[in-house]
Formats: C-alpha cells, sequence, structure tokens
C-alpha cells in the first residue's frame, strides 16, 4: 500500500500522482461510493469511513500526537495516538495498522476494536469539515516509536491526569474529545481501572 502524505494525492505504482479517495458511507456505515478526500472535507463535508487509533504503553499512559505544522487539515494540533482514511475496500483494522506504522515506526500490540462514533465538527482553522463515521481501536505500544516528521510533529505519552491538564492549555484537534469518549469503555477494558480513564 502506498503511503498517506499530508497532501491529498499518492503516487501510484506506475509513479505517477493519483488523488487519494475516501469511502462514502450512509448513516449505518454502508459504503455508498467514493470522493476525493479533500473534496470531501469541503463544507458542509460528506459522509466517509475514518478510524481513530489509541495506544497505551504498559503502564496505561496515553500516546498523543502532535499533527505535523504541513499538513492541510488541523496542522499543530494534539490529538490521539493515529487517524485517518481507509482506503475504498480496504478495512478499517488494516487501515489503522497501516497509518500507525507509517506515521509512528510502530506496529500496535494486542489493538483491538473499541466500536464506531459518527459525529460533525468544522474545523474554523482551516474551514474543512469532519463528518465522519469513525472505527474505534485500542491497544498497546511496546516498542520505541519513529515518527515521520512529515506527519508527527511532537509525541507525548500522558496519563488521564495529565490529559486534563494538557486538554486545557493546549490545541486539541475537534474531534478528540468526541472519539476518546467513545472509545473510554474499551480504553477502560485495557488499561484497568487504576489507569484513570
Amino acid at each position: 500500500m502506498p503511503i498517506t502524505p499530508a497532501s491529498a494525492t499518492h503516487r501510484s505504482s506506475n509513479g505517477t500522482a493519483e488523488a487519494i479517495l475516501l469511502e462514502l458511507v450512509d448513516e449505518n456505515g454502508t459504503t455508498i461510493g467514493t470522493a476525493e478526500k479533500l473534496a470531501a472535507h469541503q463544507p458542509p463535508g460528506r459522509l466517509h469511513r475514518a478510524f481513530s487509533v489509541f495506544l497505551f504503553d504498559e503502564q496505561g499512559r496515553l500516546l498523543l500526537q502532535q499533527r505535523a505544522l504541513g499538513k492541510y487539515h488541523s496542522p499543530g494540533v494534539w490529538s490521539n495516538t493515529c487517524c485517518g482514511h481507509p482506503y475504498p475496500g480496504e478495512a478499517p483494522f488494516a487501515a489503522a495498522a497501516r497509518r500507525t506504522f507509517e506515521e509512528l515506526g510502530v506496529s500496535p500490540s494486542l489493538m483491538a476494536q473499541a466500536g464506531t462514533v459518527r459525529y460533525h465538527h468544522p474545523d474554523p482553522a482551516s474551514g474543512l469539515v469532519e463528518q465522519e463515521y469513525n472505527h474505534l481501536f485500542v491497544g498497546l505500544v511496546q516498542s520505541p516509536l519513529d515518527p515521520d516528521p512529515e506527519e508527527v510533529g511532537a509525541t507525548a505519552f500522558v496519563t488521564a491526569g495529565e490529559l486534563a491538564e494538557r486538554h486545557a492549555k493546549d490545541t486539541f484537534s475537534s474531534w478528540f474529545m468526541t472519539v476518546l469518549d467513545a472509545a473510554r469503555p474499551a480504553i477502560r477494558e485495557l488499561t484497568q481501572p487504576s489507569a484513570g480513564w
């Protein structure tokens, strides 16, 4: 699979640039077509399939990433471990594992599905809109990170308490709290109650 860059194109097997297509879905998550990535995020937004990954270390701390400044959508903001879009026909689980490796240089351990959430979040800074049917995944990270600087500006492992402090002072993605709250039951099961999630 080609690596999905910060822009909305990728190189095909013959070396030419191709638009990245996303799966459009209905309210039940059934695929109804495709749209070019940037076009799907133009107001009012078109409902499309996405994924969000939450990885934790063995102390129960969440791995956050700060999106690289060069990204066309929500640059420089903090968000969950990894998020993105499956290619048309690609299973969300496979896409989540692929992008986590592409962005952070690690393969998740014990990654499991954590449900889905549907949301509509405009991003005032960019003017783009997130209309997503989002597949959630939780897992562990058990090897050193090797982030791609074109995708990731910084990383941090945080406890639940540290996240609350950071969220009060730093800028986070518009979708972050929605996906975190939706994933909390699976996060608690993975990290145990003592971690405070």
